[in-house]
Parts: structure tokens; sequence; C-alpha cells
């Protein structure tokens, strides 16, 4: 398995949110849990821009998709 080219520091700074762990675990503990009839990108904590971001990334498959699972993965939990 790859190593994946993003972290999840990366996206949330990508989004335009704090990148450092402590922030990152307590918006996931803030959003938690994600209903699973919400797409992430549909979410209503994110602005247009970031459900843009994630929706287009998500779309391509590319290299931000794996950390965007992840995050996912972690809002329902």
């Amino acid at each position: 398995m790859e190593t994946p080219i993003h972290t999840m520091s990366d996206l949330f700074q990508q989004l335009g949110l704090d990148g450092e762990p402590a922030a990152i675990d307590a918006f996931v503990k803030t959003h938690r849990p994600l209903s699973d009839r919400v797409l992430l990108a549909d979410a209503p904590f994110w602005n247009a821009g970031q459900a843009a971001l994630l929706r287009e990334e998500k779309a391509k498959d590319g290299d931000w998709a794996v950390v965007i699972d992840s995050l996912n993965s972690l809002l329902r939990a």
C-alpha cells in the first residue's frame, strides 16, 4: 500500500481550517456523528468553497481522495 501524498493536516489547511492535530480532533468531536444519509460534501458545517473542494477532489479520485475518505470515516464513527 502506498503512503498517501496528503495528510489530514494538509486537507484541513486546504479547507482553510487549522491543521494542528488538536484542532482536527476538536473538529471531528464537534461534528461527529455525521448521518449516513448525508454526503460528506453536503454536511451543513462546510461553506460553499469547502464543499466544492471536497466534491471536486473526491470526484477526481486522485491524491486527495484517500484523505477525504479518512475524514469521512472519522466523522461517521
